[in-house]
Order: C-alpha cells, then sequence, then structure tokens
C-alpha cells in the first residue's frame, strides 16, 4: 500500500496540477436540469438519467486558469495528496473572509488512484484548514453531468444549494449543456 502524505502545493506543481484537472471523469448518468417560471412560482429541478453509453467529459485549464492557480498557490491555499511521491490529488481552495466561506475552486484525484479513500482524506484536510481559519462552510462548484463528483460531495457532508443556469455560458439549459451546481458543507 502506498504513503499518503499532503503537503502545500507551490507554483512548481502547476504542470501536474493541469494534467490532474484535464484528466477528466466518465460518466453513466446526469442530472437533467429544467425551469419553469411564472409570476406567483419558480421551480428548478433535477432528474437524474441514465445515459445510452458512458460519456467522458474533458477540461483544460486555459492559461486564465492558471494565473489563478498561481495566486492561490502562492497565498499557500493548495494542497495535494502525494502517493509515494508522485501527486495524486488536488484541492486548490481561497479564503472569502467576508462571509466566512472556502472556495474550493479544483477538487481532482487521479483517475487511477480514485475510490481508495485519497479524496476523503484531503478533503478533511481541507476542512481542517478551514475550521482552523474560522470559515463557517465551504462550497465546492460542479456540474450537472458529473455525477460523480456530486455522489462524492454529498458522501463528504455537502449538500446542494445552489444552481447557477448560465454560469458558463446563455446556453447552459440547452440539451447537452453543462448546469452548475453549488455544494456546500457546513463547518459550524
Amino acid at each position: 500500500m502506498s504513503e499518503w502524505v499532503v503537503q502545500v502545493l507551490t507554483v512548481a506543481h502547476v504542470p501536474q496540477i493541469v494534467a490532474l484537472v484535464a484528466a477528466g471523469y466518465e460518466t453513466r448518468e446526469r442530472y437533467v436540469v429544467s425551469k419553469q417560471e411564472s409570476e406567483g412560482e419558480t421551480a428548478v429541478w433535477l432528474r437524474l438519467e441514465m445515459l445510452p453509453a458512458p460519456v467522458t467529459r474533458h477540461w483544460t485549464p486555459d492559461e486564465a486558469a492558471e494565473v489563478i492557480y498561481r495566486r492561490i498557490l502562492r497565498d499557500e491555499m493548495g494542497f495535494g495528496m502525494f502517493a509515494d511521491g508522485r501527486l495524486v490529488a488536488i484541492a486548490l481552495t481561497e479564503e472569502q473572509p467576508w462571509n466566512r466561506t472556502l472556495w474550493v475552486w479544483e477538487f481532482h484525484v487521479a483517475p487511477d488512484y480514485r475510490g481508495q479513500g485519497i479524496g476523503r482524506q484531503l478533503m478533511s484536510h481541507v476542512a481542517g484548514v478551514a475550521r482552523t481559519l474560522g470559515m463557517r462552510t465551504m462550497v465546492c462548484e460542479t456540474q450537472n453531468w458529473n455525477v460523480p463528483a456530486i455522489r462524492f460531495y454529498r458522501a463528504v457532508g455537502f449538500a446542494l444549494e445552489g444552481i447557477d443556469l448560465s454560469y458558463y455560458t446563455n446556453e447552459d439549459l440547452q440539451p447537452g449543456g453543462d448546469v452548475a451546481l453549488f455544494m456546500k458543507r457546513r463547518l459550524e
């Protein structure tokens, strides 16, 4: 069994971070997001749907994302899980002092290491950091297609608290679009 160690990440880790983010995920289901609005009522709901075949989704960070990563790393708010010296999971976080929230901007586990408890251990470490900083809650953003992440976040204490129907584009609700889901874990 590998030895797992959490370390603060530095800007030297940016290429490895980008590779972990770009690894993407595979899903066999997605949440279909619907909205109905009238003068007296607005409702948004999610319905879990099986896909006819597995889908692999990827996103490669661009230069603007790397600038954000570097800022987070300079603030010593990036954490990595290392297995036998290899970076296998990341959590890039940022304090929001005005409302005592710790944003988890990126949380990824290398595909070969998923399902082994590494993500749970890293998230536990991040929650400890958040508590030390006096944060009252943590928030993660994911997408309606990323059912594996939604399940993981729920398993480590997060709950769905927000939906943004145009976070990525003005066509997020169109078939095949990504709808942003915001999940929170209360620390107090």
